[in-house]
């Protein structure tokens, strides 16, 4: 707690040791001798500090212009720290993690999400009445990035303020990808008691969602009454192929933790009703009635109401211990349809998904379709040899895509197409905002991870520059209503899921790859880590409290 006279903030501590070089802060900087800082590097023998130590620095604890003796001999003089933190990605994005929060606390806590510019909260109606939307999906990240004040904090409003007894119209999926994914993965995270004891309620609060004449849920449900219905912009009452088809996940977690097989049920019937129906050229329409279990409309998307359905099943099969072999098969069907009808390469030579209408294709991809370079590529580590390199270089090109379509603000439109000469641009003003979406650092991450070459590092350090530069706002970072003009206007909101999945990403983008490894940790649609074995959380299974790889950023 003190050396050489300096105290340093209570949440400093020092982690695990491992191969014998310091693991010790998620978010470290490394100190050579004689007060040298040297880039941390998976190699690198080093001292290194917290981020608790560098963020109190930050915010104004004193050193002094003292030299910092650390063990080891290694000297660190804090004038040098400010240049070796200019050029620090992971730190930079933990630091953006700490502005977002603390301005969400000032302004919004227990409010929905903040408006920034406005510095008021906002509740909206897509939740049924829960409040806190931005404290649950913020819990994991606050503490895989070691910022114990603020994860402190917000468990504290969980435990004493987030309300289950509500009563409103709630979108079933943003409920589970948000709320119980972020309640499960915190709970894996740490081993709390609370976080499991809220998922469960809450999702004993969405079964009645699943009482139609074919189990497929409707997309709308009272958290209160358990009545449910369509949306009302959804063809003749229809489901939506992402909603329904993203809760497999989180739902066998709740059966395991719960040891009540109804969720696990539910989430199979939605298997047994999409294997009995004819899938046209093989692709899996948008809408489906949860009445007849017929689709409603042959459009077909990777991007916005198919997306994450797809996602779901490989990672189904990877949370399975690679045993449920029905969602692999469906995976690799959907891949092949997809490949073969809608995959296809731009005048300029781009590879890009395009949308299909009743057999009619519309030359476009939505920001949301860019997750799927990530999934591509994690799919293709467990692919037969023969299709392995095919479809990495499949991720690649669609992921380098993404990226063209970040050229002008180094922050991308939410569609962009590829017609009448264009390539990779929104060509309607409709089109051209950015809501600090994460799907193309998502696949950035993925392709780090799974190729590890640099230019995915330097692709995602631009996009922290831009957030920076263009987004980030005297309380906050807001979205903007076009990415093609350096004068940017602010949207006014800061979205729950730029704390759960944008900043997420980039950071783990920085980190080795053992912080929360591919290998031990499937990420749900709001990139919410559960392993692979739900029945006893993380926390309970090592006995060092950096089981997650804290520090190797």
């Amino acid at each position: 707690r003190s050396i050489g006279g300096l105290s340093f903030p209570t949440s400093w501590s020092p982690r695990g040791r491992r191969a014998g070089r310091a693991v010790l802060g998620s978010g470290a900087v490394c100190v050579g001798s004689c007060a040298k800082t040297v880039p941390c590097g998976p190699r690198t023998k080093v001292n290194v500090l917290s981020p608790g130590l560098i963020m109190g620095w930050l915010l104004g604890s004193a050193v002094n212009g003292k030299l910092l003796l650390l063990p080891g001999k290694f000297l660190l003089l804090p004038s040098k720290l400010p240049v070796l933190l200019s050029t620090s990605p992971q730190f930079f994005s933990l630091q953006m993690m700490k502005f977002a929060w603390d301005n969400y606390k000032l302004y919004a806590l227990g409010k929905n999400e903040l408006r920034p510019l406005t510095k008021n909260g906002h509740i909206g109606n897509m939740f049924g009445g829960l409040r806190g939307a931005t404290v649950v999906d913020a819990l994991d990240t606050l503490y895989i990035m070691e910022l114990e004040e603020e994860f402190q904090e917000a468990k504290k409003w969980v435990e004493k303020s987030f309300d289950l007894n509500v009563n409103g119209e709630a979108s079933l999926f943003e409920v589970n990808i948000r709320y119980v994914g972020g309640l499960l993965a915190t709970y894996y995270l740490t081993g709390e008691e609370v976080f499991k004891s809220k998922a469960l309620e809450l999702g004993e609060k969405l079964l009645p969602a699943f009482n139609t004449p074919t189990g497929i849920p409707r997309g709308v449900i009272n958290l209160g009454s358990g009545m449910s219905w369509s949306w009302g912009w959804a063809s003749a009452g229809s489901s939506i192929l992402a909603e329904f088809g993203t809760l497999h996940l989180e739902f066998l977690h709740l059966s395991e933790l719960s040891g009540n097989p109804v969720f696990a049920e539910k989430v199979m019937n939605i298997r047994k009703v999409l294997n009995r129906v004819e899938k046209p050229q093989g692709l899996y329409p948008n809408f489906l009635s949860p009445v007849t279990g017929n689709w409603v409309q042959h459009h077909v998307s990777i991007g916005g109401l198919g997306d994450s359905f797809y996602e779901y099943l490989i990672k189904s099969w990877l949370m399975s211990d690679k045993k449920d072999s029905e969602a692999k098969k469906m995976y690799d069907d959907a891949l092949e349809a997809i490949e073969k009808h809608l995959v296809k390469k731009s005048a300029g030579g781009l590879t890009y998904i395009a949308e299909w209408r009743g057999g009619v294709l519309d030359h476009k991809m939505g920001h949301l379709a860019c997750f799927s370079g990530g999934m591509i590529a994690l799919g293709a580590e467990h692919a037969g040899e023969e299709r392995k390199q095919h479809y990495m270089d499949l991720a690649a090109e669609i992921t380098s895509t993404c990226h063209e379509s970040y050229a002008h603000t180094k922050l991308g439109p939410e569609a962009f197409r590829f017609d009448a000469g264009t390539e990779a641009m929104a060509t309607r003003l409709s089109e051209r905002y950015y809501i600090l979406r994460p799907e193309v650092v998502e696949s950035y991450m993925y392709m780090w991870r799974l190729t590890h070459d640099p230019k995915y590092r330097q692709w995602g350090w631009e996009v922290v520059k831009a957030l920076e530069k263009h987004c980030r706002v005297e309380a906050g970072f807001s979205g903007i209503r076009d990415v093609y003009t350096t004068t940017p206007t602010h949207d006014n909101m800061q979205q729950s899921f730029f704390l759960a999945e944008t900043l997420k990403y980039l950071y783990l983008l920085f980190c080795e790859d053992d912080v929360l490894s591919l290998d031990d940790w499937v990420f749900n649609t709001e990139a919410h880590p559960l392993p692979p074995d739900p029945k006893e959380p993380r926390a309970q299974q090592d006995k060092e409290p950096d089981y997650i790889g804290h520090g190797n950023c």
